[in-house]
């Protein structure tokens, strides 16, 4: 039911008749979708598919000019191949950092297999006691 102030401003504005609030899909019913997730995943992969690239050239570059450096002796030579190995240890150091941020992102925690040690906190009094029982 209407208001004569909602009537009212129907007929002002020149607006349809609104449908029942029964024919409106309550928010509840509708499934929530986290859109947050692929993105994150995506970026993810993206980055991660890129630093794998990095580091397959860079394998080959310092191939490449380890060759060079070695036939020609050339000091400059290979102060390229040192820069080409940090500019690896590098990538492989964000590849890294990468996998702990997509973890802190999602929330995953590596969770330990299996734990090997028991820890008892009491008397020995009380740990002969629990034995005895068992």
């Amino acid at each position: 039911m209407k208001t004569k102030f909602e009537q009212s401003i129907e007929d002002v504005l020149d607006l349809p008749d609104s449908p029942p609030l029964a024919s409106i899909p309550s928010m509840a019913t509708k499934p929530i979708i986290k859109e947050k997730e692929p993105e994150v995943n995506g970026d993810y992969q993206y980055a991660r598919e890129n630093l794998y690239k990095v580091i397959e050239s860079g394998h080959d570059a310092l191939d490449n000019m380890l060759a060079i450096a070695k036939s020609s002796e050339h000091p400059r030579a290979f102060e390229v191949v040192n820069q080409i190995m940090k500019t690896m240890a590098d990538a492989q150091k964000d590849l890294l950092e990468l996998k702990k941020k997509e973890q802190q992102i999602t929330g995953e925690k590596a969770q330990p297999q299996n734990v090997t040690n028991a820890l008892f906190v009491g008397s020995t009094a009380e740990l002969q006691k629990m034995i005895k029982e068992r």
